[in-house]
Formats: C-alpha cells, structure tokens, sequence
C-alpha cells in the first residue's frame, strides 16, 4: 500500500495529535525508574577552564602542571583532538606550543569560543545530574561497568560533541551544545537539521550512545538494511533503559513532530521497505540513507526523520524484548542473525 492510501486510511490528523499524547503519557510514566543515583557521584574536570587559564606568557609550565590533573587525557586532547603535535615536548621552543597552543590561546575567534563556553556554561550540574541517573541505572544493567571520568572540553567546533577515551574517561565537547542559533554551526558545515540538537539536554544522549557504540560497533560492511536496522534499534533500546528520563524524541534525535509522525505511520514505514525490496538489500547507496542522519527520509513524506529505519528497527527490537522478558539487556543487545531477530520478535506494525 502506498503512503498517500496509507495515510487516508490511518485518518492522518487524528492519529498525529493521539502520537503527541501519547509519547507526552509515556515520558511522565517512565520518570519513576530513575530514583536511583550512584553511590560515588561521578568525577568532573573542566579541562575548557583548565586550557583556557592559562598563562599565554608561560605556556609550557601551565600545560606540566596540567599534565598533573590529566595524566593521559591532556596529551590526547592536544595531539590526538586537536593536532597542535605538541607529543608531550612542555616546552615553550617546541613549534606545537610556540605556534599552535600559542594561536589557540590567543586568536580572537578561538578566544571567542573559550568566552562563549563559559557564558552558557558557568556550571555543568545539571548535565552532571542527568549522567549520574543515567550511570546509576547502567549499573543495574552492567554491574562490572567501571564508571568513568567526565572531561568537559572544548573541541573548537571539531564535532566532537561526546565519546569514549578507553574505559577511563568520556568527553564532552561544550563548544558542541550552544544552541542552535549559535551562527558559527553553519559556518562549519553543520546542517540545520543537525544543529537542532546542539543544546545541554542531548548530552545525556551523546554520552551513552558513545558507551554503546564502544560495547558494540556499528557494522556496515556487507550488511542488510534489516541488519543495521536492528543494530541502531538494539542502541535505542539500550538508551531507552538508561536514559528513560529523556524524551524518546531527543533519544532518537527527531523532533516531536517526526517522531509523531511514526508513531501514526508505522505499518505505512514497513510496508515502504517490503514494497521497495530494501529490507534484505545489501546495496550500499539505496539503503545507507535510511540509516544515516537526514533532513528526510528519501521517497516518503516530508514530515519523516531521514534515518527512519533506526526507529523501525527501535520497534523491532522493543517487540522482541516483549517476548522475551527473560532476557537481559545485554542479551537483547547482543549480536544474533537478523532474521532470525525478526522472526523471533513477532513483531507486526501497528
């Protein structure tokens, strides 16, 4: 059935509004599962402070005494993120201080950044909040997980808004959650769409995608849709456990009008996929922009997210979970043949 019979039949209107309300009922409900904080409240360094207090006449001194507080990180942070190839040389002869940590200290533009960092950022405790709930219930889920340190940081628009520096550490790059209208997003290349999530709230988000993907790498080499469908399905519901707290919206990173939209659309989505014989296709360029971010989804309605396969495959692997509430998480999460997933889940779209 195609979308234009599908969406008369399914009365679009009524169904819009009713997909509203009801992720607005689901929310207030799942906020009861995340009374629980850590014992030990989670480490926080302001490296962006730390960097940017630093006197521009002794350089090398104030990045040895750094070196104390960031005994690994500091030296990734400067050569690895920021490629200034300092390669640990404290020493204010050394090209990669003299030059580069020199301009980035001192550049109006980079100063700049440094001043908007701390304007919208006098503090994190609220950010540290949210990751505190979110680490609390992981360890109800991963009890051997060994909670790491957060580093917030700024990566000079570089994109790096949250990931994993082996198991010690996470960074945030605050420079990468200004808001949407911050004006330099466009100048770097950062879409519209994209730029949207650019606020506080999706740190949350950015942060415990970072610590699924390190568990489970996203796969793309000779796979299916059905196969990457289900694996951004299995990281939705990994975060739909520890980070109930956020909207399934931002959780997916659609608007609430996208992700209304699904909910009203699902049968009209799958059908989509079956009709175009795109579920089993291992044919790279018709099916990665179902799974990759997007303005929209290519060949359906403009009100769809443009990776809306990562919201089917989210119903998948929720309708498997259903069946098998035995299970853990990690066991849900855990690699298994795609098809076999689908037939084991029963799933039917609504």
């Amino acid at each position: 059935m195609g979308f234009t019979k599908m969406k008369c039949f399914l009365k679009w209107r009524t169904a819009y509004v009713i997909g509203l309300l009801a992720v607005t009922t689901m929310f207030s409900c799942q906020n009861s599962e995340t009374d629980s904080r850590l014992s030990t409240p989670l480490k926080t360094y302001r490296l962006d402070r730390d960097i940017a207090a630093i006197d521009t006449l002794h350089i090398a001194e104030g990045l040895a005494k750094l070196k104390f507080k960031y005994p690994t990180f500091l030296d990734f942070y400067l050569d690895t993120l920021m490629g200034l190839g300092i390669q640990g040389n404290y020493n204010d002869s050394n090209p990669g201080i003299k030059l580069g940590m020199h301009d980035f200290l001192t550049h109006p533009d980079f100063r700049g950044l440094f001043d908007t960092i701390a304007q919208h950022f006098p503090n994190t405790t609220s950010i540290d909040e949210d990751l505190n709930k979110g680490f609390s219930l992981l360890k109800k889920y991963y009890p051997k997980y060994p909670i790491p340190e957060i580093v917030y940081l700024n990566s000079n628009l570089n994109n790096y808004a949250a990931f994993t520096y082996d198991t010690l550490a996470i960074g945030i790059g605050l420079d990468m959650y200004l808001g949407a209208d911050y004006p330099y997003y466009a100048s770097v290349g950062i879409p519209q769409y994209l730029s949207q999530r650019l606020t506080p709230d999706y740190v949350p988000v950015n942060v415990f995608q970072s610590v699924y993907r390190a568990m489970h790498p996203f796969v793309m080499d000779n796979k299916t849709l059905l196969d990457m469908m289900l694996q951004k399905g299995k990281e939705q519901y990994f975060l739909s456990k520890v980070i109930p707290f956020v909207d399934e919206h931002k959780r997916m990173g659609y608007t609430p009008e996208q992700l209304a939209w699904c909910e009203a659309s699902e049968a009209a989505i799958y059908h989509f996929f079956i009709e175009k014989q795109l579920l089993y296709s291992t044919h790279m360029q018709s099916i990665i922009r179902y799974v990759m971010d997007g303005p929209t989804a290519a060949g359906m309605p403009p009100e769809s997210p443009g990776n809306i396969s990562n919201w089917l495959g989210y119903r998948m692997v929720k309708a498997y979970a259903d069946k098998h509430s035995e299970m853990s998480l990690a066991q849900i999460v855990a690699p298994m043949d795609a098809q076999k997933f689908l037939q084991e889940s029963k799933y039917k779209p609504k």
